[in-house]
C-alpha cells in the first residue's frame, strides 16, 4: 500500500481498493476504510509514520471492500463515521447484503464471509447530496447511484473521490461485467460525471486521472455493449428465452468465471439489473413459462 499525495490537502492509499485521505487544519478524514481490520491497521500505521491525524471517516457505500475496516477504526480511535442513510442501514446490519444476494432468504453459510458481510458499525452522521461541513472540511457530496443503491462520492479541493461510480480501464477490462444494482442509474451517473467540474478524479478501483472522459466513455460503452448483447439474444430467440438460459449465455459470451457461489450471485445481480432496464424501457417483456421467468423481445410480439 502506497500513500500518494494529490494536492496540498488531498491524498490516497492506492491498492486493490483506493482509500482517500484529506488533511486540513490539524484534522484528518478518510474516505472509505478498506476491506478489514488488517487494511485499516496498515492505513493507521502509515498515517502515524507521517504524523497525520484521523478524526472522521466517510464511507461511500455499503460494500465490504469499502467499509469493512471501519469497525476497527471506530473501536480503536472512537472516530466518527459518516455515510449515506440507505447505505448506512446495510453497514449497521451487514447481513442485508447476503440476504439480498440470496433472493431475500436467510443466506447460506458460504455467503457469510468478509467479502459480502463486513463487521457492523454504528454510523454517527448521515451524508446526503449537497454541501457539508465536518470540522474544517468543506465538501460537496455527490450522489452516484448504480453500482450500489445510494452511493455517494466527495468533491473536495477540486478533487473528486468517485468511489465505484466508474472503474479504471484496466479494472473494467479484467472484470468485463461490472457489479451494478441499477443499470439506468449507473449510466446516468456516468453521464453526469462528464458534466461535473473537477481537477482530477480517483475511482475506488483504478488510477487517479486528471482527464477521465475517455475512462468514463469506456464505462458507458461497457454497459451499452452488455445491454445490447442481452437484447440481441432475446430478440434472436423466436419463442423467447428463460432468464436462467440468458444468464448462461452471458457467462459464455463474456467468458466469465465464478469460482464460488458468492461470485456467481454478484454476476447474477448485474445481469438482473440490465434485464430490469430492458423491461422498464419496454424492449423486453417478462412472463412465467413452465414455472420459470421468461423473456421475450417486444419487437417480436409486434411482428406477430
Amino acid at each position: 500500500m502506497e500513500f500518494i499525495k494529490i494536492s496540498d490537502c488531498c491524498h490516497y492509499f492506492n491498492g486493490s481498493v483506493n482509500i482517500g485521505y484529506i488533511h486540513k487544519d490539524g484534522k484528518g478524514m478518510l474516505i472509505d476504510s478498506g476491506i478489514d481490520k488488517g487494511t485499516a491497521k496498515k492505513v493507521l500505521k502509515i498515517l502515524n509514520e507521517h504524523h497525520l491525524p484521523l478524526d472522521y471517516v466517510f464511507l461511500t457505500h455499503a460494500h465490504t471492500d469499502h467499509y469493512g475496516g471501519a469497525s476497527f477504526l471506530q473501536k480503536q480511535l472512537q472516530v466518527k463515521l459518516h455515510a449515506p442513510p440507505l447505505e448506512a442501514a446495510i453497514m449497521e446490519h451487514p447481513v442485508l447484503e447476503p440476504i439480498y444476494l440470496w433472493n431475500g432468504a436467510m443466506p447460506i453459510k458460504q455467503l457469510r464471509n468478509k467479502f459480502l458481510e463486513g463487521d457492523p458499525v454504528k454510523i454517527d452522521g448521515f451524508i446526503r447530496e449537497g454541501q457539508h461541513e465536518l470540522g474544517p472540511f468543506h465538501f460537496e457530496a455527490v450522489h452516484l447511484p448504480g453500482h450500489s443503491y445510494a452511493q455517494m462520492g466527495i468533491l473536495i479541493g477540486e478533487i473528486l473521490y468517485a468511489a465505484d461510480a466508474y472503474f479504471g480501464a484496466a479494472v473494467l477490462a479484467k472484470h468485463k461485467v461490472p457489479f451494478i444494482v441499477d443499470a439506468d442509474a449507473a449510466i446516468d451517473t456516468l453521464e453526469n460525471l462528464l458534466n461535473l467540474s473537477f481537477r482530477g478524479a480517483l475511482p475506488g478501483h483504478g488510477d487517479y486521472e486528471i482527464d477521465i472522459k475517455e475512462t468514463i466513455q469506456a464505462n458507458i460503452d461497457c454497459h451499452a455493449n452488455i445491454k445490447q448483447f442481452l437484447l440481441s439474444y432475446v430478440n434472436a430467440s423466436a419463442n423467447g428465452i428463460s432468464m436462467n438460459g440468458l444468464l448462461q449465455r452471458m457467462f459464455d459470451h463474456f467468458r466469465l468465471e465464478a469460482r464460488e457461489i458468492g461470485q456467481w450471485l454478484l454476476f447474477r445481480t448485474s445481469f438482473t439489473a440490465y434485464i430490469s432496464s430492458l423491461i422498464e424501457s419496454g424492449e423486453v417483456s417478462i412472463s412465467i413459462n413452465g414455472h420459470t421467468p421468461w423473456l421475450k423481445g417486444e419487437s417480436l410480439k409486434i411482428s406477430e
